[in-house]
């Protein structure tokens, strides 16, 4: 199978010796979470009764938007949450996680943030850019995580006994960090942490890259709000842009009186006749999503095989759809990255070179080809020039796709020596 897939690459055969070997440890793998997901899609699909005329929705201000009402009405289902707030004018998830912080931490008190630092461009915005978080008049603090990259509970209680915590705040996915995701087992733990300590203080959750992987979402195991791109997971690689939070009712029109203006809350905001693309996403995601882990599993298999560390190891429970691959130097990265490059359906003859991205300290490596542009549900990767030079490959909306994404990074690498 695999010599058929690369055929038209030219790859050295011992990269596709290798890739039957991956393909031997993942094809006895199965996904049975995503069981779980697609019953729940299709539970809330048939609970929101939505009409064909609903997906039409509206322009201008968006007042009365159909589609718009649908799909979050749908969206708060499946998050078993009380309400959503998902729009077009959310551009980005770091800009619904920023809107959701600011929304929800008074002022003078501190935001917490469990999982340490958070990724470069929302620590930016929480604490380091002159219009930062911080700048506005919160504090802000963090608790390192544990060396073995669990949620340090014990320092969450001792930061709640100084009774100065307006909100905390969990990371779920590793960002750029060399650390493990965060499952849904250790948000309710921590969940559960913070209620015994007596705190009714919201807990924010950026879910970016983790819906729908696990059977649950934080919402399910009291987790206050949750933050996201609609053009990730939720998306099913068809959503055209937007971004989401949903969570407790009062929190979420807390966020739109913010969001859009004080008195204005979730009333406006139209779809521009979209609105359909965002539905059928989220129809299509638990599929999508199981593509991108079967893929991704192909390549930890892979790339342990070629001798590079992995993180999740092939087979291994997920709890988002990165997968951590430890190259070693720039020059790898950039070899990886341009041998991903090479199998994109968008900008095949364009070869990455790092450079500056907003909000990122170290120049970053980027190799992408979507039909959405920074829809990270479609192959791509990342990577920081900063040691210990891990790459992050995102997605993969056919599994096969990224099989051969992986077989022509493995093979660049080997070029490169």
């Amino acid at each position: 199978m695999i010599a058929s897939l690369v055929h038209h690459l030219d790859l050295p055969q011992e990269i596709i010796t290798a890739g039957e070997r991956a393909l031997a440890v993942v094809s006895p793998i199965r996904y049975p979470a995503q069981q779980q997901v697609r019953a729940n899609i299709f539970a809330a699909f048939s609970q929101a009764n939505i009409a064909e005329s609903d997906l039409h929705g509206a322009i201008g201000y968006g007042y009365d938007d159909a589609a718009r009402d649908a799909y979050e009405r749908v969206l708060a289902s499946v998050f078993g949450a009380e309400s959503a707030l998902a729009r077009f004018s959310l551009v980005s998830g770091t800009h619904a996680i920023v809107t959701a912080l600011a929304a929800c931490t008074p002022r003078g008190t501190t935001l917490l943030s469990v999982t340490g630092r958070p990724y470069d461009t929302l620590r930016n915005a929480i604490a380091d850019h002159p219009q930062s978080l911080v700048a506005r008049g919160i504090s802000y603090r963090e608790c390192a995580l544990r060396p073995t990259g669990e949620i340090d509970l014990d320092a969450v209680t001792a930061a709640l006994g100084s009774g100065e915590i307006g909100a905390i705040f969990l990371q779920r996915s590793r960002g750029y960090a060399p650390r493990p995701s965060m499952n849904i087992a250790a948000i309710d733990a921590l969940v559960q942490c913070v209620r015994r300590c007596g705190s009714n203080v919201p807990i924010l959750v950026d879910n970016c890259y983790g819906e729908l992987v696990e059977e649950r979402e934080p919402t399910h195991v009291g987790a206050n709000l949750v933050m996201g791109s609609l053009i990730k997971n939720l998306g099913g690689s068809i959503a055209p842009g937007g971004a989401y939070i949903a969570g407790d009712a009062a929190l979420i029109e807390r966020v739109a009186h913010f969001h859009y203006a004080p008195g204005l809350a979730g009333a406006l905001g139209p779809t521009f006749g979209l609105g359909r693309l965002l539905v059928q996403g989220l129809f299509l995601a638990p599929l999508i999503v199981e593509q991108t882990l079967r893929g991704l599993d192909f390549a930890a298999a892979l790339f342990a095989d070629r001798g590079y560390g992995v993180d999740p190891c092939a087979g291994a429970s997920r709890t988002d759809i990165v997968q951590a691959i430890r190259l070693g130097s720039p020059e790898r990265l950039l070899a990886f990255a341009r041998g991903l490059q090479r199998i994109m359906p968008i900008n095949a003859r364009f070869a990455p070179e790092a450079g500056p991205v907003p909000g990122y300290i170290d120049p970053v490596v980027m190799s992408g080809g979507a039909f959405v542009g920074g829809a990270t549900i479609e192959l791509s990767c990342d990577a920081p020039l900063r040691d210990p030079f891990e790459v992050y490959l995102q997605g993969g909306v056919i599994a096969e796709h990224s099989y051969i994404g992986a077989l022509a990074a493995a093979a660049a690498l080997h070029t490169a020596g």
